[in-house]
């Protein structure tokens, strides 16, 4: 089992690094190409758009052999990015949106297959604890991986940057075929039946899933809806210079990571639903800590922030990877993954909206809105062996 734990660990660190270094410089080589800031901004819009197809997407995992699955999908990933080889000008600029929706498509399957495959290869006890590492390795990537994309580019160019990328789900897919899965989750259609509304029924039928699920929605969605409150509190309220934005963001990177690391033993004391609402009651915090006007505090609240963040989201997905029946699995995540960051489409543009009132009430209204979420579902969460 740690041999899996520490392949698991692996995959995170490279699938993390390749695709933060290019989902940066997709942007970036848009933007060269094209002069164009707002088709630069879209290429954001192709990755995540495909998560709101969750549902249809993961039923692939559940009707075909779910690691074989993931190797291809990683490896056509790779394919895709090779492509980008042929961008000389303006004219090839459809091919790095084309990639860019193939990184979006590649997310759902792969964080869908990855989730339904982690109970085939550990024990439960060691869920918590490793989906907490795979977290704390994604963030620290995305400290380490813009900064290294973005130097390459500049140094490079982005074909250089397309081929490092490319070579990261190559070494993920031989790990993935490298894990030793003690059982093989059955393939069989169930009772339930096979459409989209499936994951749906199954995620939310059971408050021990649907519960630390939506407070992982409730929260990811704030943190969009605050990003233009963030950007105006330190223009205009704390007068920084926009690089001051780096450092809030590294401090929430270094929470994140941190909070990764010991967010798998809280869920063994405390249970999904528990830790979810302390994650969701610190992101408010974070957000109210950032409202204050003295830039150590908000720098305090962008680290609080990102220790509660991922312990709503790891609360989630450990959540459902031991309460969901093996042949819903994928599917199930997959859909999941849809409730959880499927609000990210329609938060940040709101918030963009928002910020015209003031800087600080989007965060207001985010703080509020979480300590709402938590203080109900914290009222009403199933005891320990309650569905």
């Amino acid at each position: 089992m740690r041999r899996n734990a520490g392949l698991f660990v692996a995959i995170s660190l490279l699938s993390g690094f390749g695709s933060s270094a290019m989902s940066l410089v997709a942007g970036i080589w848009i933007l060269d190409l094209t002069g164009s800031t707002s088709l630069a901004a879209l290429a954001g819009l192709c990755v995540y758009a495909p998560v709101l197809a969750g549902p249809w997407l993961g039923g692939l995992l559940d009707r075909t052999p779910r690691r074989p699955l993931v190797v291809a999908v990683n490896l056509m990933l790779a394919a895709a990015l090779l492509a980008l080889l042929a961008v000389r000008g303006p004219g090839q600029t459809w091919l790095v949106f084309a990639v860019s929706c193939a990184y979006g498509v590649s997310y759902v399957l792969i964080d869908a297959g990855e989730t339904a495959l982690l109970p085939s290869a550990l024990a439960p006890t060691e869920l918590g604890d490793v989906n907490g590492w795979r977290s704390s390795a994604q963030e620290g990537m995305k400290l380490v991986a813009p900064l290294a994309g973005a130097g390459l580019y500049a140094w490079r160019g982005g074909h250089a940057v397309a081929v490092l990328s490319a070579a990261m789900p190559i070494l993920v897919a031989t790990l993935y075929a490298l894990l030793r899965l003690h059982q093989t989750p059955t393939d069989r259609p169930t009772e339930r039946g096979s459409g989209p509304r499936t994951g749906f029924v199954v995620l939310f039928e059971a408050r021990a899933t649907g519960l630390p699920v939506l407070l992982a929605a409730v929260s990811i969605a704030m943190s969009g809806f605050t990003t233009a409150g963030i950007y105006a509190v330190v223009v205009t309220e704390l007068r920084l210079p926009t690089t001051f934005l780096g450092v809030l963001a590294s401090a929430q990177g270094a929470g994140s990571v941190l909070g990764g690391l010991i967010v798998g033993r809280l869920i063994a004391a405390r249970g999904p639903v528990a830790v979810g609402v302390i994650g969701t009651a610190l992101f408010a915090v974070g957000c109210l800590a950032r409202c204050l006007p003295w830039w150590p505090t908000t720098v305090l609240g962008a680290v609080v922030a990102g220790v509660g963040l991922p312990w709503t989201l790891v609360a989630a997905v450990t959540a459902v990877q031991t309460h969901t029946p093996s042949a819903l699995l994928g599917r199930v995540s997959a859909t999941a993954n849809t409730a959880m960051f499927g609000p990210l489409v329609a938060a940040i543009p709101l918030g963009s909206a928002a910020v015209h009132i003031g800087a600080r009430p989007p965060l207001v209204t985010a703080a509020a809105i979480c300590l709402t979420a938590a203080v109900a579902i914290g009222a009403s969460r199933p005891g320990p062996n309650q569905p």
